[in-house]
């Protein structure tokens, strides 16, 4: 009953001074491993304190505002926002800012799993439910069970899934791919879009039930250009961040770069921000970012159509690695944009 109640251990009478000290010491080394994974789970890229998120203009301290209100709650999130605004970055800030904190926070990439494997990737396959399906394997769903899901890139599901996701959402139950056992998930969903939802559901490429039931609190990320005060603060804290990833010191950045990054609109937002300094820190050979070794894709320009590689077409490794390196600078660094250009999945 004590254990269960959240002692650590008990011991029997008669007990020894012996099996005392064992007891506190398991007990303590307990504390140091709960308080070490608290330690490395701020060090990573999610930010679980709302304080130090970079929220400078009026728009983003509204959001973090709204945020801060929202992760309180059991219900679920829609996240809109333009390609690279944070909107998988903060939805981590959701999760471990819930009731649900210290249950799993499961993320997928509906963009990146191909049609055919995704709904086993979210439900799971029973074994024997396709070619190459030799065991039965959890899907996301159930790994998230009492915590909570992100789905990133929602509306490229495909009508079945919407429907599947629909009964996930409004019954907390699914079946895996090739089973007929009904499995119970409580999850919360957290979903997040580019697209326009509304324009989707008008022109019958997003179930509008799904759409009413998933709309239920809503969070919309300003891009970049529109929080231009966050900009600054963005380019120094990107610096250090990944000037210690990539091993070099970089101490400062130069004010006419500041001046430029000001000037630029970042159709990429903060995730090209991020590329462009990741770039100029490789580039760079003194301890202070400077012009000369930043490139920022004229905006203005009509991005350049690459021919879809033919099936004959004989490429060697570096031709296919410039013509994949020149598709990826002209979509902003976004790989499914630059995969749609070359014409491959």
């Amino acid at each position: 009953k004590a254990v269960k109640a959240g002692a650590s251990d008990f011991v029997t009478k008669p007990f020894t001074p012996e099996k005392i000290k064992l007891s506190l010491q398991k007990a303590l080394e307990n504390l140091s491993l709960r308080n070490e994974i608290d330690y490395l789970r701020r060090e990573q890229d999610v930010i679980y304190a709302y304080d130090r998120i970079i929220a400078v203009s009026p728009a983003m301290q509204s959001v973090i505002a709204t945020i801060e209100k929202l992760a309180r709650t059991e219900s679920t999130i829609l996240v809109t926002g333009e390609t690279g605004t944070g909107k998988s970055f903060l939805s981590g800030t959701i999760h471990f800012n819930s009731p649900r904190r210290r249950k799993p926070f499961i993320k997928v990439n509906c963009a990146n799993i191909p049609e055919t494997l995704l709904e086993s990737e979210l439900f799971g396959h029973e074994k024997g439910a396709f070619t190459g399906a030799d065991k039965t394997r959890a899907g996301r769903f159930e790994q998230a069970n009492g915590g909570t899901i992100f789905l990133d890139e929602f509306c490229e599901l495909g009508f079945g899934l919407q429907a599947k996701l629909l009964r996930a959402l409004e019954d907390k139950s699914f079946e895996r791919l090739g089973g007929n056992r009904t499995i119970q998930s409580d999850t919360r969903i957290i979903a997040a879009t580019n697209r326009d939802i509304e324009a989707q559901v008008r022109e019958g490429k997003f179930r509008e039930d799904l759409y009413y039931r998933i709309n239920v609190l809503r969070i919309h990320l300003p891009p970049l250009r529109d929080r231009r005060e966050c900009i600054e603060p963005l380019t120094h804290y990107l610096v250090g961040k990944l000037g210690r990833s990539l091993k070099k010191r970089i101490e400062t950045v130069s004010p006419e770069l500041i001046r430029m990054f000001l000037d630029y609109p970042w159709p990429g937002n903060v995730r090209q921000l991020s590329n462009t300094i990741e770039r100029s820190i490789l580039l760079e050979d003194t301890q202070m970012i400077r012009p000369e070794n930043v490139s920022l894709p004229d905006v203005n320009s009509p991005v350049a159509q690459l021919p879809p590689p033919q099936t004959s077409l004989k490429l060697s490794g570096d031709e296919e690695k410039q013509m994949i390196h020149q598709a990826l600078k002209d979509n902003l660094w976004i790989q499914k944009d630059a995969a749609q250009q070359l014409g491959i999945s």
